[in-house]
């Protein structure tokens, strides 16, 4: 896949970064699984929707990326070091950091909770970050005035074995689960679980490859490009849409169906 396009945030967006981690299904044969996290009810984005863990780049993710000396983008880097961490807040799993031991990853996402500044952990345990693991597939930037504004880039990973010690962290989110692209499709679909537009058009776009190397392979190709979906009249209905060409297998939905945020 080709390195995010380094384009002007739009006045007022806030820099974000979420993550899609892939693991192997437990039965031989059966698509990927996807880590997801539900929103709490209370929040003001995404209250109650089942999305992919993510938040906020903070200054400090900078920082973490600069030490990390990785030859990227220093905004793709810093959002790579945002993803990893906040996924270590919101679930315990520590992706990019190999070496992690299950203590180890314990004792940072409690001090990440008290404040404590991620560069200065890793620098404590002498753990170096390995932001090579995030693979870069899409950047969105929903512009809905009903909602905050975030510009925010994808990032897809391979869990490897682990024995960290997985739960939510019951402020930002109140449960945890894995599920295929298509499982959680349908369960929204039965009105199991709410999607918002962004989360369900990535959903869509993953559910068409069994596991992440397929996923990597067939979008190695397809340009990153900040999506902004807009609103179209067609015929008696507005849709909100997206561009072609970036990777989505469907592009639009009619506007009355369509969860913003």
């Amino acid at each position: 896949m080709q390195e995010p396009v380094d384009e002007a945030v739009i006045e007022g967006a806030i820099p974000a970064a979420t993550l899609v981690v892939f693991r192997a299904a437990e039965i031989a044969g059966a698509p990927s699984e996807l880590l997801m996290v539900k929103r709490s009810a209370k929040m003001v984005f995404a209250a109650g929707a089942a999305v992919f863990p993510g938040g906020r780049i903070d200054d400090d993710d900078h920082e973490v990326a600069a030490r990390a000396g990785a030859a990227l983008d220093p905004h793709d880097a810093s959002a790579r070091v945002a993803a990893i961490r906040e996924t270590i807040e919101e679930t315990g799993l520590a992706v990019g950091l190999p070496d992690a031991s299950a203590a180890a990853v314990a004792a940072i996402r409690a001090a990440l909770r008290e404040g404590q500044l991620f560069s200065a952990l890793l620098d404590d345990m002498q753990m170096a970050i390995d932001l090579d693991m995030l693979v870069p597939f899409a950047r969105w930037c929903p512009n809905f005035k009903e909602t905050r504004t975030f510009d925010t880039r994808f990032y897809a990973a391979a869990v490897p074995g682990h024995d960290h010690a997985l739960s939510v962290d019951d402020t930002e989110n109140t449960h945890m689960y894995w599920s295929s692209a298509a499982d959680s499709l349908a369960a929204a679909g039965r009105g199991e679980v709410q999607i918002i537009f962004p989360t369900r058009r990535n959903l869509e776009r993953l559910a068409q490859h069994a596991d992440f190397a397929t996923f990597v392979s067939a979008n190695r190709d397809v340009p990153v490009r900040r999506i902004t979906p807009w609103i179209e009249k067609r015929g008696d209905d507005a849709h909100l849409c997206i561009p072609e060409g970036a990777g989505y297998p469907v592009t639009s939905e009619p506007l009355d169906r369509a969860m913003r945020g």
